[in-house]
């Protein structure tokens, strides 16, 4: 199953759950949000991601280059109060 679908069906799934009050205050929020112009900077699919630095678990920090030199990178978003 391809992960649009499988978000499609997680969303349908949260709207029977989610009371309609909810669910329209969320898809205005979501509205004003794409309309405010907040997504222009977004990268888009086949978009190369700019060089970046980032601080590593012992506190050092480790750039992009470097780790292109050698391999591929690959990254991961975590969202949630930690």
């Amino acid at each position: 199953m391809s992960l649009a679908k499988t978000l499609q069906q997680i969303k349908e799934a949260a709207g029977s759950r989610i009371p309609e009050a909810e669910r329209n205050l969320m898809a205005r929020a979501t509205a004003e949000l794409r309309e405010s112009g907040i997504t222009d900077g977004v990268l888009k699919v086949g978009m190369e991601l700019p060089g970046f630095e980032l601080p590593a678990v012992g506190g050092e920090m480790v750039s992009s280059a470097e780790l292109l030199k050698d391999h591929n990178l690959v990254l991961t978003f975590y969202r949630g109060v930690w």
